[in-house]
């Protein structure tokens, strides 16, 4: 498998090796760039070789098994064999409103206690799509409860706990859609301190005040029972 030293969200150079060459792009032995899933895009960057070639990469995938992961090179780009040894570079100037965005939406999750039926993390920008009969939500208000627990400055931090515990404990799972993956034997959650606590998978920023000042930006009617809020950064 691909080991995922994305988990450390701040890790933004890397070594690795190509353990195989795939249809699509280059699978490594270890990677800092975050596969898409669960709303957030893929990670963008390059894998530089040891004698300066620079591989630009688009995008970054799950391989079918979902235990590799695919870095997906810009057409044109220099071509990469099984056994080279390449440095991950991240674009973290993509990668950093993604991560604020990210805790963003945790955190408009709590503003807004309901259901999760959808969502998606963008550039400095997201939304989440909410399961509520009779909204009757207002921008402002929900602005501005946004913006006191951002001002918290709560720490975000990852824990684990096991398939077990999660059955046990339903409740922690407000999406709908979108369920933790199974099989490992344990589950990946973020806990914003005294705030909020779920299973993801995706990367986060240390502290909600990080984030920076937030707005809704938009509420729309998606359906009888569907309401999508969007955010964006300041």
């Amino acid at each position: 498998m691909t080991e995922p030293l994305y988990r450390d969200a701040y890790l933004t150079e890397a070594r690795a090796t190509v353990t195989s060459v795939h249809e699509r792009g280059y699978i490594l032995d270890a990677t800092i760039f975050y596969p898409q899933g669960g709303g957030q895009p893929g990670d963008r960057g390059a894998l530089v070789t040891e004698d300066g070639r620079e591989i630009p990469i688009e995008t970054t995938v799950y391989a079918e098994d979902r235990k590799q992961i695919i870095h997906v090179p810009a057409n044109g780009a220099p071509v990469l064999a099984e056994g080279d040894a390449v440095t991950c570079r991240l674009d973290w100037e993509t990668r950093l409103p993604r991560m604020k965005i990210h805790s963003a939406l945790h955190l408009l999750s709590v503003v807004l206690p309901y259901p999760v039926t959808g969502g998606a993390i963008g550039d400095g920008e997201g939304r989440l799509d909410f399961d509520i009969a009779d909204a009757g939500l207002d921008k402002d208000e929900i602005t501005a409860k946004l913006n006191e627990l951002v001002g918290r400055d709560a720490a975000i931090r990852e824990s684990w706990i096991t398939d077990e515990e999660l059955d046990a404990n339903p409740e922690l799972v407000k999406t709908m859609s979108v369920k933790p993956p199974r099989g490992a034997g344990r589950i990946r959650m973020i806990e914003i301190d005294g705030i909020d606590y779920q299973p993801c998978g995706g990367t986060h920023v240390k502290s909600t005040a990080e984030i920076g000042t937030v707005h809704v930006t938009q509420i729309q009617k998606k359906g009888k029972q569907n309401r999508r809020v969007r955010i964006v950064l300041a």
